[in-house]
């Protein structure tokens, strides 16, 4: 594993000290978007990644927003992450509160029924800018991307992703199962750790 020199917010270095481990079974799933970033990384190309669900609301956005703070705590440069769905919702509240939890700082912009987040990682860093969209929304790239798949929905219902030049299914349990009941906490925080763990496993398998 490298040797880590992070301005990472020390309440998320607080969170990353305390990630599940990931089985051999999920490291295969990841293999193909660690493969993809290394090859991205070799050819000295930007690596855009655009993790798609069905709403835009929930894994897709958890998907984005650590994928962008692991590139960051790990050196992996020219990464852009995004998301979006088959349709556009909204971010959900119970994302955002779990994010703050897990140590993001993150401004509310806009009060629509889909509000605009900026959610930021680091001090010194631009803030990630969450709001639900369609997948092909011009706020994401149009070519050059890697599609990452974060529900079977979108993946079975979606064949084909305009510009993607890779299509790659890393799909997670929804936390809206458990939406109004007692473990939606927990549950969502569940979500968000999974996910932080995977994206750990992935940007800390890449080779500068």
């Amino acid at each position: 594993m490298k040797t880590l020199t992070s301005s990472l917010f020390s309440e998320i270095q607080q969170t990353l000290s305390n990630l599940p481990t990931v089985s051999e079974k999920r490291k295969e799933v990841l293999q193909p978007l660690i493969n993809y970033i290394q090859e991205k990384l070799n050819n000295k190309e930007v690596i855009n990644l655009n993790f798609i669900c069905t709403h835009n609301s929930r894994r897709s956005h958890l998907s984005q927003i650590w994928t962008q703070t692991m590139a960051h705590h790990y050196k992996v440069l020219n990464v852009y992450s995004y998301s979006g769905g088959t349709e556009a919702t909204a971010m959900n509240s119970t994302v955002v509160t779990t994010l703050v939890d897990n140590g993001f700082q993150i401004q509310k912009l806009s009060n629509e029924t889909n509000p605009i987040y900026a959610i930021k990682y680091a001090g010194n860093m631009p803030s990630i800018i969450g709001f639900s969209k369609k997948y092909d929304d011009d706020f994401n790239p149009t070519s050059n991307f890697c599609a990452i798949m974060t529900c079977s929905q979108a993946d079975e219902g979606c064949p084909f992703i305009a510009g993607a030049d890779k299509r790659i299914p890393v799909t997670y349990e929804d936390p809206k199962l458990y939406d109004e009941t007692s473990l939606e906490k927990e549950k969502y925080l569940e979500r968000s750790l999974e996910i932080a763990s995977e994206m750990q496993y992935v940007f800390a398998s890449i080779k500068n």
